[in-house]
């Protein structure tokens, strides 16, 4: 755990140095070429206080992830598979110790009727999630839904890449877990905070926090392209906490060439019988939350962050400002809640954002964002190290933005109602007159063959 040192970040947090507004200026206008910040910039912006200076941090988080992604927002869904836990998770409804909560695992059949929900109402990509539990959510029941997964086809429309968030593993099950044909692996560790994280684990294998900590090594190791890491805010101090992952993200890089694929900002929402989540040790506010977001983006610009439906609809409208690329939308948080819509006393957590994906896609374009349901580079190999040199270069945008457009132009066609569908029109055509000649030229022709009835077109 020596990457994780505890008095370094700690004497951060405290270096009245870094309160400096003149430094804080300075580190702003760094930020700006998008090539990252040190740790020890990243502890200087997280110390602002002052508004004016807060709004031109977050003014350049935007700009920086708009240098690096455009205006583009990728949409999924979390599917979870079963809620059935050997942890005890002070935070999560899901713990063992909660009786009250229905369990359900779902069979192969029900999760293809959760996902011919998901397909109808236009997803293209999920997140599976799972408890840990040895028989309910063993490696052949993962291989297994992953597979039931991407045999659903309805009309045409289809899954086209599964994520997994699933306990850690040894470097031979991320092998087979490879093996089934996943894009991202996400494990987030919840807490650095080495005290707050072993009050929080009592018991279960979850305990282990190096175990948990050095799961993304042994999934690189493995030959997983593409991982995914994150905090749930509330446990512990945020300033630490987004310090932390920010220490953990640059070991990755050092180590394997890339860093996180994704980095994930879920703060404590209530949860039946979670005493952490109904009462968070450290609750976050809304503007420690909107700066912490706007560090990460200037500190590691080519890693997408991932905002859930956790957080209200208002919230999540002025965060997509600040450095957000990637949203769940029409969220559930139980096994099968999608196809039956009753999630209490069932459910992970409260969502803050209701919305069905649908209306989340609308809200996007009116607020000038791209929604995208492109999975091109999982079938291009742009994925692991050849991701992030396009991303770190600024040169991803030359290929999502074309992506984005077509399977944008697909969503229109397939599942859009005539109010929503002129609005997105309006909105697709300003942003095909926004290209460069050459690719405005090779993007019509995607559309156009969008609409000749083509399915899935990309470069």
């Amino acid at each position: 755990m020596e990457f994780i040192n505890e008095v370094k970040i700690n004497s951060l947090i405290e270096d009245k140095r870094l309160h400096s507004v003149d430094l804080q200026k300075e580190i702003i206008l760094k930020a700006k070429y998008a090539k990252g910040l040190s740790i020890e910039d990243s502890a200087a912006l997280l110390n602002i206080s002052d508004q004016q200076i807060l709004e031109q941090l977050f003014s350049t988080a935007r700009e920086v992830k708009e240098k690096i992604y455009g205006n583009r927002l990728v949409l999924f869904a979390p599917l979870y598979l079963t809620n059935l836990c050997i942890n005890n998770c002070l935070y999560c409804s899901f713990r063992k110790d909660n009786k009250e909560i229905a369990r359900k695992t779902l069979t192969l059949d029900e999760i293809q009727q959760e996902v011919k929900f998901l397909v109808e109402q236009g997803h293209k990509r999920l997140l599976l999630v799972c408890g840990e539990h040895p028989k309910k959510a063993s490696m052949d029941f993962i291989g297994e839904s992953v597979n039931a997964v991407y045999q659903v086809n309805v009309n045409g429309s289809n899954i086209r890449r599964v994520n997994i968030n699933t306990a850690p593993l040894s470097i031979n099950q991320f092998k087979e877990l490879k093996s089934f044909g996943i894009g991202t692996y996400q494990c987030f560790q919840e807490t650095y905070h080495y005290e707050t994280y072993l009050k929080m684990h009592p018991d279960g294998p979850k305990k282990d926090y190096a175990w948990r900590l050095y799961a993304m090594d042994r999934a690189l190791q493995a030959g997983i392209d593409d991982v995914g890491i994150g905090v749930l805010f509330g446990l512990a101090d945020y300033k630490f906490e987004t310090l932390s992952m920010l220490l953990h993200a640059d070991n990755l890089d050092k180590r394997f060439g890339i860093g996180p694929h994704t980095i994930s900002i879920p703060r404590l929402e209530p949860a039946l019988n979670a005493p952490a989540a109904n009462q968070p040790p450290h609750a976050v506010n809304d503007i420690e939350f909107k700066k912490l977001i706007a560090v990460i983006r200037l500190s590691v610009p080519y890693t997408g962050i991932i905002l859930s439906t956790r957080e209200r609809a208002e919230l999540r409208r002025e965060l997509f400002n600040i450095g957000v690329s990637q949203i769940s939308a029409g969220s559930r948080t139980s096994p099968g809640s999608y196809k039956n819509g009753n999630e209490q006393k069932a459910e992970q957590f409260q969502l803050g954002d209701h919305r069905t994906l649908e209306e989340v896609v609308k809200d996007c374009c009116q607020l000038g964002y791209m929604p995208s349901f492109c999975t091109a580079c999982y079938r291009s190999e742009r994925t692991g190290d050849r991701f992030m040199q396009l991303a770190k270069s600024g040169n991803i945008g030359k290929i999502c933005t074309p992506n984005a457009i077509s399977t944008f132009q697909e969503y229109i066609n397939d599942f859009l109602l005539d109010g929503s569908c002129e609005i997105a029109e309006d909105f697709l055509q300003n942003e095909v007159e926004k290209l460069e000649d050459n690719i405005k030229t090779k993007t019509e022709n995607m559309i156009k063959r969008v609409n000749d009835g083509e399915k899935d077109v990309f470069f």
